[in-house]
């Protein structure tokens, strides 16, 4: 693997970012220079509720002409085609959008620069290793990948090809969590004993019943490499054109085993992240992982090797989804649009963001900027796999009911060949994991 990409978030290199995110300073070699000027056209692979928040965000960002899309269900291309044509008519343009079933024929563009891929979690690794090898940049929705041997190979992926890949965790662009982070790293609050965070339980079996599938949804591509699961409206929230009837809750695949990790994986991409930041820990993560439930244990633990435990559980009365750091100087709680801290000197003096966190605008002008100037956005692919390592790991725990050791340096279980068995899952026929 390259060994280009410094842990630029250890406690002595912080690297405080601004509002329009920091890039990080690994430069691809090999690829063309852009300039500023220059125009990156994407493609959109999976248009669901959180592809929408995307496209409204990269649509207004200088420099970034949105040209196709590719999806399983025809009337989320019809949507993402209405919806990309009236904006370019609105500021006197004409762009013929194309919409492709197969993501394939899409990445075989040779006009796309850079693909945002938000499909469910069962396709990230080998979509995005597909982008990555068709000479595509890729903004890959978190959690990274399903398996943590898809992200040991899609990491290996990024750099091989030097591609950019920018990791949709979208809380390192956020002033409050960088501030807190900050403080962190800088010893304000004294060594870290305990990091509290709070996400929510692993997924469950699938039992949703079986529903009419509809006619204009290839429910085989959209399984993909998983094994078979009959089709439930809340996989996959239905909408429509005329009436217009967006998405009214999220796709429920994330919740069940079969195709997704629960809130240990779509809430710990993000928490889990941001402790993993302010623990100095973006190259490595805990060396044991322990259920609740087991002997004396009521929460899901995380061991690390400087002694620091992190859990997973409430933090204060309203349940809040959000990262405690308790050090022996003070503590710091913090989350989406919540901060508050053991001193008034811990907090932060800038005015509150505002606008639906799922576009959050510095963050993806950081991954444009990456792609623009051939270098890691703050969120790049070593960073974003080892975030959801912790998170898989945590399911792993869930599902053997017992404690596991981890070596962070070798990325292997410690004398465990159960666990072993959960690095990765079995393919359906006809998909396939490159090898490493």
């Amino acid at each position: 693997m390259s060994k280009n990409n410094s842990n630029k978030f250890s406690r002595r290199s912080f690297v405080q970012t601004t509002l329009l995110g920091a890039a990080g300073l690994t430069i691809l070699p090999g690829f063309k220079n852009f300039i500023p000027s220059d125009t990156i056209n994407l493609g959109f692979i999976g248009l669901g509720r959180q592809a929408m928040y995307l496209l409204d965000g990269f649509l207004t960002i200088k420099g970034v002409k949105v040209l196709a899309s590719a999806d399983v269900y025809g009337v989320k291309n019809q949507r993402f085609k209405q919806r990309v044509t009236k904006y370019y008519q609105k500021k006197g343009s004409n762009i013929d959008v194309k919409t492709y079933e197969k993501y394939q024929d899409l990445l075989a563009r040779t006009d796309i620069d850079a693909v945002v891929i938000a499909v469910p979690d069962h396709w990230h690794a080998l979509i995005a290793i597909d982008a990555l090898k068709a000479g595509k940049d890729v903004y890959l929705e978190k959690p990274l990948t399903f398996t943590i041997l898809e992200g040991k190979v899609l990491r290996e992926t990024v750099r091989k090809n030097n591609r950019v890949l920018g990791v949709g965790s979208q809380q390192r662009s956020d002033p409050n969590f960088q501030h807190a982070v900050k403080l962190v790293q800088d010893g304000k609050l004294g060594k870290i004993k305990n990091v509290k965070v709070h996400v929510g339980g692993p997924p469950k079996p699938y039992d949703l019943p079986k529903e009419i599938l509809p006619n204009d949804l290839n429910w085989d591509q959209w399984l993909g490499p998983n094994p078979y699961v009959h089709y439930n409206k809340e996989l996959n929230p239905p909408i429509s054109i005329n009436p217009n009837v967006k998405e009214k809750f999220w796709g429920g695949w994330r919740w069940y085993k079969e195709m997704g990790g629960g809130f240990t994986t779509d809430w710990g991409a993000h928490m889990f992240d941001i402790a993993q930041w302010g623990l100095g820990m973006d190259k490595s993560g805990p060396i044991e992982i322990i259920p609740p439930g087991y002997k004396n244990h009521k929460l899901l633990t995380f061991k690390y090797k400087d002694d620091v435990v992190m859990t997973e559980g409430p933090f204060d009365e309203n349940n809040t989804k959000g990262i405690r750091f308790e050090g022996k100087d003070g503590w710091i709680e913090v989350s989406r649009g919540h901060y508050k801290a053991s001193q008034k000197s811990f907090e932060p003096n800038f005015k509150k963001d505002s606008g639906p966190y799922e576009t959050k605008i510095p963050h993806l002008i950081n991954f444009i900027d990456a792609v623009k100037n051939r270098k890691d956005p703050v969120v790049p692919v070593e960073i974003g796999h080892r975030s959801c390592t912790v998170c898989t790991l945590g399911n792993i725990a869930y599902d053997l009911g017992r404690p596991i050791k981890w070596n962070p340096d070798t990325e292997q279980f410690v004398n465990d060949e159960q666990a072993d068995l959960y690095m990765h899952r079995e393919y359906r026929k006809g998909y396939q994991l490159p090898d490493l």
